[in-house]
């Protein structure tokens, strides 16, 4: 727009929703953010999870064996 003088001027409904807009993505992007960091934390539980599971399975294995070694001379 322009007033009288040819002078382009901004309007101030305007710059409230381009403030509201920009204020809006940078919420959104810090929210993705924090998704992306959760995210890997997760992904690290589930590898010590699964870990955590052979160990246990693999105690249950080899005292199984152990039974087995104990039990055939």
């Amino acid at each position: 727009m322009a007033d009288g003088r040819g002078l382009p001027f901004d309007c101030a409904p305007s710059l409230k929703l381009e403030a509201h807009e920009r204020m809006a993505r940078m919420q959104f992007e810090a929210v993705n953010r924090r998704i992306d960091k959760i995210e890997v934390l997760m992904e690290r539980l589930e590898r010590r999870l699964w870990l955590a599971v052979y160990g246990v399975v693999g105690v249950i294995l080899a005292q199984a064996v152990q039974g087995l070694l104990a039990a055939a001379p």
